[in-house]
This record gives structure tokens, C-alpha cells and sequence, in this order.
């Protein structure tokens, strides 16, 4: 018998850790259906302010949710998101949808009508998933795991350089003069984030007890990429032994 587990690559870290960035970059190296567990909760967070629905009220959310079909479909220039069919990958990265998508993020009704559609679009392998219970809820499982990590400083200096740009996903930078004029305003969303992710009583985010824990710290983005790369590179060399 085969028992080999298909591939799916679960990165898991708090906001700005680089999840988004290096989930493509593996996706591209390796062929692998980039799988964008964010853009989902942003996608009902935008249906919901567009609708009126409170961020904070679960049961009109649930109901919101069985009336929304959510779909991504992967292009040259990355995913498409489409809501109830229409694409809105455009209107995702704004700070109101960033803050919402928290929001709306901590709801159990929610997290378990996203994580099946989740479990669902993953079924097959070839997949990379990034986002904050990969590992632990969505695909227990995986035979990679990642968890992407970095100080709060830091985090919130992507998410600054991020903001400043118009940039795409958790980039990495690594310039000081960012640092230096980082609004203070920045690192206490980060961390107040950071309080809603790690203590909320469905799925909080935490390292699956099986996951390769990378800082990225004091790493470029191409560091990062590369040890990431290196661990489904391994499971790839032992399920070809089989």
C-alpha cells in the first residue's frame, strides 16, 4: 500500500511574518496550486461592510455566509479572488478590508464554513496554504509544515513598507530607514493582532507541534525562501524512495 500523504506545504505565522510571499515563491518553484486562506476571510469581510453586516455580529455573519460563494482561481499574475463570481482581487489589501478580515476572522461559524471549503480545495495535494491554523486545523496532516515567524518590530516594518508601496502579501524588507519612521500606530495594530489571533477560542494561532519554526528576523526574503524551499525539497527526496 502507498502510503505516502499528498503534497501540501502548510505555512502558518502571525501578520507581516512573509506567509503570503513565500507560499508563492514555493508554489512557482514547484508547481503547486497557491491556496490564499486570507484572501477568503477578506473576500466575506469586503461582502460584509459592502452589506452592512457588523464585523462583530456572528449570527448575521453565518447568515451572510451561507448566501456567498467564495472561489479562487490561480492566474499568471497569482490568484484571482471571486466573490459570488464577480472578481475582487483588487479591493482586498485596503487597511478597512485588512482590519475587518481580523474582525471577522475570530468567529467560529465563520473559521469552520471557510476551513471546509478549505479542506475541500486542498483535497487533491499539489497545494500551498498559508495562514493561521494550516497546520493545526485546516490540514493537520500536511507532511510540510511551516510556521513563519518574526519579532513585532519587524513584522510591522513590512507591514509599514507594505502599506507605503501598495505592495501585494507580507513582503519582507529589510531597509532601516523604514525602521526609524515607523508609526507607532503600525506596531500597535500588529500586536493587537497579534492578542486577537493567539487568544481567540477557535483555532488560535500556534505552531503545530510537528511545524519547522523559521524567524525571519534577521533573514532576507531569499534566506527564507530557500529553508522553506529545503524542507519540501526533503519530503519530496523520501517520498520518491518509497
Amino acid at each position: 500500500m502507498d502510503e505516502r500523504k499528498p503534497l501540501i506545504v502548510a505555512i502558518d505565522g502571525p501578520a507581516g511574518a512573509g506567509k503570503s510571499t513565500v507560499a508563492r515563491a514555493l508554489a512557482q518553484r514547484f508547481g503547486l496550486l497557491n491556496l490564499e486562506s486570507g484572501a477568503m476571510y477578506r473576500a466575506v469581510a469586503l461582502k460584509a461592510l459592502a452589506t452592512g453586516v457588523a464585523t462583530t455580529d456572528a449570527a448575521a455573519l453565518e447568515t451572510l455566509a451561507h448566501a456567498t460563494q467564495v472561489r479562487l482561481e490561480s492566474g499568471t499574475e497569482g490568484n484571482r479572488v471571486l466573490l459570488d463570481g464577480v472578481d475582487v482581487t483588487g479591493q482586498l489589501r485596503t487597511p478597512q478590508i485588512t482590519a475587518a478580515a481580523s474582525e471577522v476572522s475570530i468567529h467560529p461559524p465563520i473559521r469552520r464554513w471557510l476551513v471546509g471549503l478549505q479542506q475541500a480545495l486542498g483535497a487533491q495535494g499539489n497545494v500551498v496554504m498559508e495562514g493561521r491554523d494550516i497546520g493545526t486545523v485546516v490540514f493537520p496532516h500536511a507532511p510540510v509544515k511551516i510556521f513563519l515567524d518574526a519579532s513585532p518590530e519587524k513584522r510591522g516594518e513590512r507591514r509599514y513598507e507594505q502599506t507605503r508601496t501598495g505592495s501585494q502579501g507580507d513582503q519582507q524588507t529589510s531597509g532601516t530607514a523604514v525602521a526609524t519612521q515607523l508609526p507607532t500606530t503600525v506596531l500597535e495594530e500588529i500586536r493587537e493582532r497579534d492578542r486577537r489571533d493567539r487568544t481567540r477560542a477557535d483555532s488560535p494561532l500556534r505552531p503545530a507541534d510537528d511545524a519547522v519554526i523559521i524567524d525571519s528576523t534577521e533573514l532576507t526574503l531569499d534566506q527564507v525562501i530557500e529553508r522553506a524551499a529545503a524542507l519540501v525539497e526533503k519530503y519530496l527526496r523520501a517520498a520518491s524512495s518509497y
